[in-house]
């Protein structure tokens, strides 16, 4: 070290627009000048004795400003070429796109998005399958205590908002039905339109959208957490697989608790239509209940219900997947938290329509 440092010695002389320097111009001497010097037009460097590639790519960087360098040897003239040459070009900036190139980009570039994402869901069903495979064939793997853990906290503790919620859409369904209906003298047909928009559609939809911004950021949290602290890597360094742990007790008690809070929803949303119609419309309990069993088929709580899996697998695969791609910092988590909700309420109204069609199509 001391040989490295020996002869530290610069003298900086600054006249006007003029800079001199003398002495050894290296990078234990280079913080010497680390303040700008204003208005430089010329560096002297006639009493240099001693020069290293640090003080040449300083001197390679006023040169490139035009600032005029004099009093170099010829040695140290070649080393200043050579850093010079050495130093990166940056890229040219490339001009934004305008009008319809900049559409058509934007255009591109979310398809390739939309593409890459679908990919990377079916990358994690594929691995939820897998996983359950596996817990199947070798069922002491599986942590049954996490997925009575985990049905508690997306199924148990969502009852409350999700039967209050329901409730309040039938109320609002029998008093909306009420008003229209009477004019035509059949408010005997609220009953039909209570019972087959809350089993067939409202029920089951309202309740996945709730638990799609419930479950889906809580999901991506402890995920996206565990990823923050690093836990995942501790995993595999440890031979313990995070798709067996993390991924399948979660979408596994969403497919459980789902159907359950859709059960839930209807029965609450029918009580609900049934109070409003017998505050409203005097129509009775017994009667409501009649019209009920007589007039609607079980088909739309079928049709309605097995719609509850597919949207716990979306929700569940989705949820997962943004946990898994949250970074190292708590920006990264925010943002896919955000994301994981826009995504799985979308895909479940997507979803949603989707069994309308195939219904209509088949006649259900």
């Amino acid at each position: 070290m001391n040989d490295l440092s020996q002869d530290q010695n610069l003298s900086v002389e600054l006249s006007g627009d003029s800079l001199r320097l003398g002495g050894s111009f290296t990078v234990w001497t280079l913080p010497q000048l680390a303040a700008p010097v204003p208005a430089l037009r010329r560096i002297d460097l006639s009493g240099l004795t001693r020069l290293d590639t640090a003080g040449a790519n300083y001197l390679a960087g006023c040169a490139a400003q035009g600032i005029a360098i004099d009093g170099l040897s010829e040695t140290q003239a070649k080393l200043v070429d050579t850093v010079a040459a050495a130093r990166p070009v940056p890229d040219a900036e490339r001009n934004a796109p305008r009008g319809w190139h900049a559409l058509l980009e934007g255009i591109g570039r979310g398809v390739v998005g939309a593409l890459i994402f679908l990919r990377e869901i079916a990358e994690y069903l594929g691995r939820f399958l897998a996983a359950l495979g596996r817990a199947i064939l070798h069922p002491t793997d599986f942590r049954l205590t996490s997925l009575v853990h985990h049905c508690q906290e997306t199924g148990l503790r969502a009852v409350p908002i999700v039967a209050l919620m329901s409730f309040l859409i039938g109320v609002v369904l029998a008093f909306q039905g009420a008003a229209q209906l009477s004019q035509f003298g059949a408010e005997i047909f609220v009953v039909e339109l209570i019972s087959i928009s809350i089993l067939r559609e409202l029920g089951i939809l309202l309740t996945a959208i709730i638990v799609a911004g419930r479950t889906a950021s809580a999901l991506t949290a402890s995920i996206g957490s565990m990823k923050m602290r690093e836990e995942i890597d501790a995993m595999r360094t440890l031979g313990m697989d995070p798709d067996m742990i993390l991924i399948l007790p979660r979408v596994l008690a969403l497919i459980i608790t789902l159907p359950i809070l859709g059960l839930i929803a209807n029965i609450a949303g029918l009580i609900g239509g049934a109070i409003m119609c017998w505050i409203e419309l005097g129509i009775s309990p017994s009667m409501f209940r009649y019209r009920l069993i007589s007039e609607t088929g079980v088909e739309h709580v079928i049709v309605g219900l097995s719609k509850a899996p597919v949207f716990a697998l979306v929700i569940g695969v989705i949820g997962c997947h943004a946990g898994m791609k949250v970074g190292k910092d708590a920006e990264s988590l925010g943002a896919q938290t955000s994301k994981a909700v826009v995504n799985a309420i979308f895909a479940v109204i997507v979803m949603d329509a989707l069994f309308s069609i195939f219904f209509a199509e088949v006649g259900l």
